[in-house]
C-alpha cells in the first residue's frame, strides 16, 4: 500500500501517526542519527521526514541510506527545494506553498522537479503547505521569502486549506517552522481540520508531550517532531506512547 493511502486510511479510522524530521545539516555525527534510529526502532515511529530549508551538506542521500539500513520505517522527502530529490527515498511531500505569494513556490520549482520525479519511483504526494506565525522569524519563512499566517486568522488559514483541497492537493501541512517560538495553537489546528477531510500534517515547536497531545486532540493526524529531539531524543518515547495509547483505545471501542 502506498504511503498516501496509508495517511488516508489511518485518517479515515482517527488513527494518529509521528514522522521524525533529519535535517541533513544537523547530523553531522553519526551517533546522533544512530540514536534517532534506535529510538525509532522501539517505539511507534510511522516516518522518517529527511530534508529541510536550506540543505547545505552532501550528505542527503547518506542520511537515507543509514535510515534504510537500520530500519524498515518509510522514509519521506521533505524538500526546501528542486534539489533535495533524492530516489533512494520511498516518497516526497510535493509542497505547494499555499499561504505565501511566491510563484517559485508554488508552481515554479514542481515545474523543475516534475520530469525528474516522473523518471524515478518516488511516491510523489501532492501537499498544500501552510506556514503560520510562530513569534521570530524562522528559516523557513526567510528563505521562501513569504509572510507566515498570522497565528489568530484562523479562517484564513481554515479557507486556504480548503482551497489546496479544492484544488486537488492529498495532504495538508501545517508548519510552524523550525525551531519555532510557539507551536500551532490547537484553535488553528481545529479550524483547519473543520474545513478539510484530507489527512492534515502538524509540525514546528512540538517539544513536549503536552503538546503533541494537544495536537493530536485539536485534529491533528500526522505530528512532526524535529529540533526538539536534538536537545531530548527520550521526548520520542513519551509521545510515542500518547500515539499508542490513542490509538490502542480506537481499537478497545471497536
Amino acid at each position: 500500500m502506498k504511503i498516501l493511502e496509508i495517511l488516508h486510511e489511518r485518517h479515515n479510522h482517527g488513527k494518529k501517526s509521528i514522522a521524525v524530521l533529519v535535517d541533513p545539516d544537523k547530523i553531522e555525527e553519526p551517533n546522533r542519527l544512530n540514536t534517532l534510529l534506535r529510538l525509532a526502532s522501539e517505539n511507534c515511529i510511522d516516518f522518517f521526514f529527511v530534508g529541510g530549508s536550506l540543505v547545505t551538506t552532501p550528505n542527503l542521500s547518506e542520511v537515507i541510506s543509514q535510515i534504510k539500513e537500520n530500519v524498515s520505517i518509510p522514509v519521506v522527502l521533505f524538500p526546501g527545494s528542486s534539489l533535495q530529490i533524492d530516489p533512494s527515498a520511498d516518497a516526497i511531500l510535493f509542497l505547494s506553498l499555499i499561504s505565501g505569494r511566491n510563484p517559485d513556490l508554488l508552481i515554479g520549482q514542481h515545474v523543475v522537479a516534475a520530469p525528474i520525479l516522473k523518471n524515478n519511483r518516488l511516491e510523489v504526494m501532492p501537499t498544500g503547505y501552510l506556514l503560520i506565525n510562530s513569534g521570530k522569524t524562522t528559516s523557513v519563512a526567510y528563505i521562501s521569502n513569504t509572510t507566515p499566517i498570522p497565528e489568530d486568522k484562523y479562517s484564513l488559514a481554515a479557507c486556504t486549506a480548503l482551497a489546496g483541497e479544492m484544488l486537488g492537493l492529498k495532504l495538508i501541512y501545517l508548519d510552524a517552522g523550525s525551531g519555532a517560538e510557539r507551536e500551532i495553537s490547537p484553535k488553528m489546528i481545529s479550524a483547519v481540520r473543520k474545513s478539510v477531510n484530507v489527512p492534515l500534517i502538524v509540525g514546528g515547536g512540538i517539544n513536549t508531550s503536552q503538546k503533541a497531545f494537544a495536537a493530536l486532540q485539536a485534529g491533528a493526524d500526522l505530528i512532526v517532531i524535529g529540533n526538539a529531539l536534538e536537545k531530548d531524543p527520550e521526548l520520542l518515547i513519551e509521545i510515542s506512547d500518547q500515539v499508542y495509547d490513542w490509538n490502542q483505545s480506537l481499537e478497545a471501542k471497536k
